[in-house]
């Protein structure tokens, strides 16, 4: 299946007057227009393209790279806007439109916008989204507290700065946290500090004292600190027990007694673990 709005490996088929033929393992087929076709090739070639619909709405092939692809978040100008709409510059010849009906604020010619790209399922266009809290969804966590994430500074609050978490999730870095200067539509690392009810996300954008030690590991010593030296648990124990009591996985859990063994910070025994 040929994906709009993402990078495709397809197979060049045949070479025509308005360009090459491509095609993936399911006998679909699109142009490559002219302007985009290598200096050399052989068909039978595979070539890495991004597929979007061109001025007339029909699918074509390019080899430029947009500065967003399809589910994705980025920081984008607006260079004009119409009685339709606003329309982003998104490094390709054909601007990204984006509706009033998806501005969170009026989008004005010049700004710079914060945009989710989605596929617009009624009318089968790509289209971006300012509101970019409703693409992103806490119901199921796929971070782990402690965990070095990626985040994109979305918009300020008065107790901090919202940040998106790992193309997925939204998350809070307070503003006790930012020690630096951030901008709306940053790309940083930052490392999930907190996972409080409702799984809302604090993040911080420093490694939170852990530099020197894996995260789970420093959380495991803590957590021994506080039972009085001694944890029920180990390398053997269940996955569900371990969830229950630290809030990680076995793998991550597992590599953290390892690392904390080796350093001699711990020993491993038949009833669990014991903080030396």
């Amino acid at each position: 299946m040929i994906h709009l709005g993402k990078y495709n490996t397809l197979t060049i088929l045949r070479d025509t007057e308005p360009g090459l033929f491509l095609g993936d393992d399911e006998e679909n087929e699109i142009l490559l227009p002219n302007r985009y076709v290598p200096e050399t090739f052989e068909i039978g070639d595979k070539i890495d393209v991004f597929v979007y619909l061109d001025n007339e709405e029909r699918p074509v092939a390019i080899t430029d790279k947009p500065y967003i692809k399809r589910d994705e978040f980025a920081l984008l100008r607006c260079n004009q806007v119409t009685k339709f709409g606003a329309f982003l510059d998104w490094g390709l010849v054909k601007e990204l439109f984006c509706p009033f009906k998806e501005q969170a604020f009026k989008m004005k010619a010049g700004g710079w916008y914060l945009v989710h790209c989605y596929l617009d399922e009624e009318s089968g266009r790509l289209v971006a989204s300012s509101k970019t809290n409703r693409f992103l969804d806490n119901k199921e966590l796929t971070v782990e507290l402690y965990e070095e994430v990626d985040i994109i500074v979305s918009h300020p609050s008065d107790i901090g700065m919202n940040v998106i978490v790992n193309n997925c999730h939204l998350g809070l870095v307070f503003k006790d946290e930012i020690f630096k200067d951030i901008s709306v539509g940053d790309r940083l690392k930052g490392i999930v500090k907190k996972i409080r009810p409702g799984n809302k996300l604090d993040i911080s954008l420093s490694q939170i004292g852990y530099r020197n030690i894996e995260p789970n590991a420093k959380f495991i010593l803590t957590e021994l600190g506080d039972n009085g030296g001694f944890l029920p648990l180990n390398d053997k124990s269940a996955p569900d027990d371990i969830k229950d009591v630290l809030q990680m996985s076995k793998k991550s859990f597992k590599k953290a007694i390892g690392s904390l063994y080796k350093s001699r910070q711990i020993e491993i025994k038949d009833d669990g673990i014991y903080l030396k």
